[in-house]
């Protein structure tokens, strides 16, 4: 929002430099981006007219003027613009003035004495590019400062709202807020209603009361569109950021600067009945101001007569309604459209306008009228003509619902103590109703504060107009103390460790996937899917970390990284009957050689030996893996990851569509676990150390090939032997020897028992009795 500082300090004038009202209105929220003077400084330059011009003795393109300054003799000044002519009133830089960049002095052109210098808006610093002295207006006063005559002593005030304070995009508005924050009067345009000359109406009806609860306009007959807009809303509206077009637009363009209210006028000669508030029809297109055609969307808010759409509601009027030269009568348009009709329509237009800024962040229904009243007495003024009665489509209006304010609550927010009369004050400076309840206030907002719906936003008011220098900057003061850490609950640091320790690398990826890959690579088919995706491929929550670990895969290798460890500790999301759930997980990816390039060993690709070996160490080894299937991994090469039975994740190697999907040289393999499961620890105890030396037998046996290795090492452990210290597979065999359809699993057995040295046939005793556990259970054999 940019505005011009004399503008608001018609209004309000507060006993603020320039510099303090910048700091005043930054520090209760308003932050001024950027102070800067609507001109360069310059002295002595003042409004000259030219009495004659002849031509320069020794130059062509010079002419030597006499020039009437306002004080004393004219004087003689040679001149090269080309349209300096006798009765010409012209910016005069004085002997001694200072122009930016240099200095006026009393020179020889020619031969000719020149006694100052006529100025162009260039010289003087308002242009970029100019063809010839600045030409001033007929009835500038002669020897006036040109500073005073166009107000150049202004500054310009940028302001950097933020989204919720759409009261102050308005000059009344930010007026208001100087007024609460300083105390100085208020002193808004007062507006009256102009005199009713005839009772022509345009009929109006409003299809859809809720996108449009109130909608108001008047015919006014008899204007003349080609009046000069005055050079005073020229400069205002210049000085905001908008070019003066023509009387009628610009006056609606300067009431929507000054009250914050958008407004539209229609030619109405060229409207075919009267006015409707409706969706747009599918098919129908509408030419509008800035030249675009546009197919109109059925979620469209549309302005339109008995035939056809005639604007964008709230955003921008179309061409065929548009004033002209040739325009006599208007019909002049106020209303309120809800924020959510209006939100995001210009973007997906791809333009923007200060009318559907407005309207999405929400306008004061409660000011539509004056708004008309106040662009209606602007027009009556400058161009003329005959105002009707205001025709109004009134229905329900968004309620202001009083909001709780507890003293005590806020005092301590803030930190600080306020009595209910300092906030009574504060309050009244924002000219917010308010009564006193028990324990604080019941506060009415009004219809210009939107963003004033709950509490928190009460106490954000008071602490603004208390101001944030006023309250102490206290550093907290708390017991220092150790918390308590579970030697039965782990850290994540110490699962990132773990891989790091390996040469992973972690990353950080975006919760959001493309819907798409939930179906098809995590075979979710019903993925939670966001209400307003940041884009179209973000549109769902991911169930699975597999995602971003593919797309940096993907980044890594096109930048010829050919080796790639990556993990990600996030979470993934899952919708049930009457919530959703978060759960956390750990993700890792490993691609290419299964070692740094060296020459101590053979290269070889990474296998699902390698990750299963970095899961065991995330895991403790307390996992089983069972072979299982995921739309995701090979067929032939996944496993799911199980501890104490139930499933906690998977692991194996990339599916070959999705190799060739993704146009990866190699295969990667891919792991995921619940993080919750491995954070669950058991507290160490103390195992007494053995004295006596533990005693190895190795056994070997013939099972089916199709029996789960990791079956036989549950039933041997399960018979919880006190003498067994370890049991481990060392071999694995099949060829020669062994039948067909069958293997050798050779396996170590540590016996020990810490009282006495065991005895041989003690050995041959455990021994025995896995072997017969492994009989019945799996039908092994002993390998001869």
């Amino acid at each position: 929002m940019q505005f011009s500082e004399h503008w608001l300090r018609q209004y309000v004038n507060p006993a603020l430099d320039s510099q303090g009202l910048s700091h005043a209105l930054t520090m209760a929220g308003l932050e001024v981006e950027e102070l800067e003077p609507v001109a360069p400084e310059f002295t002595k330059v003042v409004v000259a007219e030219i009495i004659s011009a002849e031509k320069h003795p020794d130059a062509d393109r010079l002419q030597v003027c006499k020039v009437n300054v306002g004080s004393g003799e004219p004087l003689q000044i040679v001149c090269g613009a080309p349209n300096a002519r006798a009765g010409l009133k012209a910016p005069c830089a004085l002997v001694g003035a200072e122009l930016p960049g240099f200095k006026i002095k009393q020179a020889k052109v020619r031969g000719v004495e020149s006694f100052g210098m006529m100025c162009s808006a260039k010289e003087l610093g308002l242009a970029e590019e100019s063809d010839g002295i600045l030409e001033l207006a007929a009835d500038a006063q002669v020897g006036q400062d040109i500073r005073a005559l166009f107000d150049l002593d202004d500054k310009l005030f940028t302001l950097k709202l933020t989204p919720n304070r759409a009261d102050c995009l308005s000059i009344a508005g930010i007026a208001r807020d100087v007024t609460a924050l300083t105390g100085a009067p208020l002193a808004l345009p007062e507006i009256t209603p102009v005199p009713v000359a005839h009772a022509q109406q345009l009929a109006v009806s409003v299809a859809e009361p809720e996108a449009c609860p109130r909608y108001a306009g008047r015919l006014i007959q008899g204007v003349d569109a080609t009046a000069a807009t005055p050079d005073w809303m020229v400069r205002k509206l210049e000085r905001s950021g908008i070019r003066s077009i023509s009387a009628i637009v610009d006056i609606t363009n300067y009431v929507l600067l000054e009250q914050g209210q958008p407004l539209h006028a229609f030619d109405a000669d060229k409207l075919q009945g009267g006015i409707q508030v409706r969706y747009a029809h599918n098919g129908e297109e509408l030419l509008l101001l800035n030249g675009q055609q546009v197919a109109l969307g059925d979620d469209m808010l549309v302005i339109a007569d008995d035939k056809a759409p005639l604007a964008l509601a709230g955003i921008m009027g179309g061409e065929a309604s548009a004033v002209g030269d040739a325009t006599r009568d208007i019909f002049l348009e106020s209303a309120f459209f809800a924020p959510a009709v209006i939100v995001g329509k210009a973007r997906r237009l791809n333009f923007s306008t200060d009318s559907s800024y407005r309207f999405e962040r929400g306008v004061d229904f409660g000011n539509t009228l004056q708004a008309l009243e106040r662009a209606s007495q602007l027009v009556l003024e400058i161009c003329g003509g005959q105002a009707g009665p205001i025709t109004e489509a009134l229905h329900q209006l968004p309620e202001r619902k009083p909001v709780r304010l507890r003293l005590a609550r806020l005092n301590s927010v803030l930190g600080i103590v306020l009595d209910a009369a300092a906030v009574g004050t504060l309050l009244e400076r924002l000219s917010f109703k308010f009564a006193a309840v028990e324990g604080g206030f019941e506060v009415t907002p009004p219809s210009y504060r939107f963003d004033i719906e709950i509490e928190e936003d009460l106490v954000e008011e008071v602490a603004r107009l208390h101001g944030y220098d006023n309250i102490p900057a206290l550093a907290p003061h708390d017991e220092q103390r150790m918390l308590p850490s579970p030697e039965a609950r782990l850290n994540r640091n110490r699962l990132r460790d773990t891989l790091a320790a390996s040469g992973y690398q972690e990353i950080v990826s975006y919760s959001f996937v493309d819907e798409s890959w939930e179906r098809d690579f995590l075979g979710n088919a019903s993925p939670i899917a966001l209400k307003n995706p940041i884009a179209s491929n973000l549109s769902v929550m991911r169930t699975g970390l597999w995602a971003g670990l593919m797309e940096t895969l993907i980044y890594n290798l096109n930048r010829k990284q050919e080796r790639v460890r990556l993990f990600e500790i996030g979470s993934a999301y899952f919708a049930e009957e009457a919530a959703y759930r978060e759960v956390g997980r750990i993700s890792g990816l490993a691609y290419g050689s299964a070692e740094p390039e060296q020459w101590a060993a053979a290269a070889r690709e990474v296998d699902f030996f390698d990750v299963k070996a970095e899961v065991d160490r995330l895991t403790g080894g307390r996992v089983q893996y069972v072979a299982a299937q995921h739309p995701a991994l090979h067929p032939g090469q996944t496993a799911q990851i199980l501890l104490d039975g139930l499933p906690i994740g998977w692991i194996g190697k990339l599916h070959p569509k999705w190799q060739q999907h993704y146009q990866l040289p190699r295969s990667a393999i891919l792991f995921e676990l619940d993080v919750e499961p491995l954070l669950q620890s058991s507290v160490a105890s103390y195992v007494q150390v053995g004295k006596f030396p533990p005693v190895r037998r190795d056994i070997a046996v013939v099972v089916d090939e199709a029996v789960p290795i990791q079956s036989l090492l549950d039933t041997m452990r399960s018979s919880k032997n006190a003498l067994i210290s370890d049991i481990a597979l060392f071999d694995v065999y099949q060829g020669k020897g062994i039948a067909e359809g069958k293997k050798s699993l050779a396996f170590l057995v540590l016996m020990q028992d810490t009282q006495k040295t065991l005895t041989d046939a003690e050995a041959d005793a455990v021994i025995a009795g896995l072997l017969d556990l492994l009989a019945q259970r799996h039908g092994a054999a002993l390998r001869n």
